[in-house]
């Protein structure tokens, strides 16, 4: 079956990224084209499925108001038993856009047609009218806390799943830099016993096998582990019988470098010993 990604949501928030990392998997990518093109656009695609078996569109602000509202109605207009059509909204804390608009010294979209909107008047009236586009999509990602790979590494993930399994990510994070926009769950790993008191163990981290030592062999990390591998692999399972894409789990210590990392590690092994693909992201390491 032929595929058809929209890619939508604030402007900076990274659709140039995700649309570079589906060209890269082989999509047939066109950035910035209309909503109300989309119905003539598939039926061209679908007239040369062997050509065109992935493709992405690029869609933001720039579209009409009009068109943005009608995004719903024009794909159930699509018949979508030849095609697979999937909408991913990237989304951004004002602060981050701010700063990465600041940057790279670019125009926002707004500003460049209506001289008269400041840049975070700008910023916040595109929130406003991309909110609709927002609720209708299939996928959310919030990219504040998200390096540029970590976003391509993402999509990746995302895309290389079967369509009837959830992508998963298991993520480790440290609380003094927030928790994860994007977190389903989040585990807290405070209450662990921390390598970091151990001098010999300070600078190394949870991927280090004397941390796996150290907190291998300690009871409440056993448990803990036992806790969140029984509770991850049945609430997976629950989120794929209900058309869930993907999933992130998040898994938090105070620096987020030994026992998070530790406790990602032993997940990610967990689930792919039970055939649950997962992709694993080390926040503060990465």
């Amino acid at each position: 079956m032929q595929q058809l990604v929209v890619v939508t949501g604030l402007s900076g928030a990274g659709k140039t990224v995700v649309l570079r990392s589906l060209e890269d998997m082989e999509f047939y990518c066109v950035d910035n084209m209309p909503i109300n093109m989309l119905p003539q656009l598939v039926n061209h695609i679908n007239q040369d499925p062997e050509f065109y078996p992935k493709v992405a569109v690029g869609v933001d602000v720039r579209s009409k108001n009009q068109s943005l509202s009608e995004l719903e109605f024009l794909l159930s207009e699509i018949d979508q038993s030849q095609i697979k059509i999937r909408v991913i909204f990237l989304s951004a804390d004002k602060k981050t856009v701010l700063k990465r608009y600041n940057e790279t010294r670019r125009r926002h979209p707004l500003s460049s047609h209506h001289n008269s909107f400041s840049l975070t008047e700008a910023i916040a009236i595109e929130k406003q009218l991309m909110d609709t586009v927002k609720q209708q999509s299939d996928l959310v990602i919030d990219t504040s806390q998200l390096k540029p790979q970590q976003l391509r590494q993402q999509i990746w993930q995302i895309m290389s799943q079967p369509n009837e399994h959830v992508a998963v990510i298991v993520k480790s994070f440290a609380f003094k830099r927030g928790v994860p926009f994007d977190a389903d769950f989040v585990f807290d790993a405070r209450c662990l016993t921390n390598p970091y008191w151990q001098s010999e163990l300070r600078t190394l981290t949870g991927k280090d096998q004397a941390v796996q030592d150290f907190l291998g062999k300690d009871d409440m990390v056993k448990d803990y582990l036992k806790d969140l591998c029984y509770f991850s692999k049945k609430w997976i399972k629950q989120f794929e019988a209900n058309d869930r894409s993907y999933i992130t789990i998040a898994i938090g210590c105070t620096g987020g470098q030994h026992r998070s990392v530790f406790l990602v590690e032993s997940l990610h092994q967990y689930l792919e010993k039970k055939s649950i693909k997962n992709m694993v992201q080390h926040r503060e390491l990465d």
